[in-house]
């Protein structure tokens, strides 16, 4: 019999991804801090001034979707980390 090794995935570092992980999950707990103060801030300031702060909303919608590219990285639906590792997202 003719035994071949199996192919096997190009080699990644698992142990590093999983450090990875884990700092992305302290990074997405951090920003759901900030995301809570920003909407507390833009509350105050809707009531105050009858109207959304714009840089704010910016923030907020920026903000969003860098949880959302945590959560792609964390569940392995995306390959590449996030912020800091590539560009902040943007609110527009």
């Amino acid at each position: 019999m003719n035994e071949e090794p199996l192919a096997t995935a190009p080699s990644r570092n698992i142990w590093m991804r999983g450090l990875l992980m884990i700092l992305m999950a302290l990074a997405y707990q951090l920003a759901s801090t900030l995301l809570a103060c920003v909407a507390i801030i833009q509350f105050v300031l809707a009531l105050l001034s009858d109207a959304p702060n714009s840089r704010l909303m910016a923030f907020g919608r920026s903000l969003g979707r860098y949880q959302g590219q945590i959560a792609n990285f964390v569940s392995f639906a995306a390959e590449d980390p996030p912020f800091p590792f590539t560009d902040w997202p943007l609110g527009d």
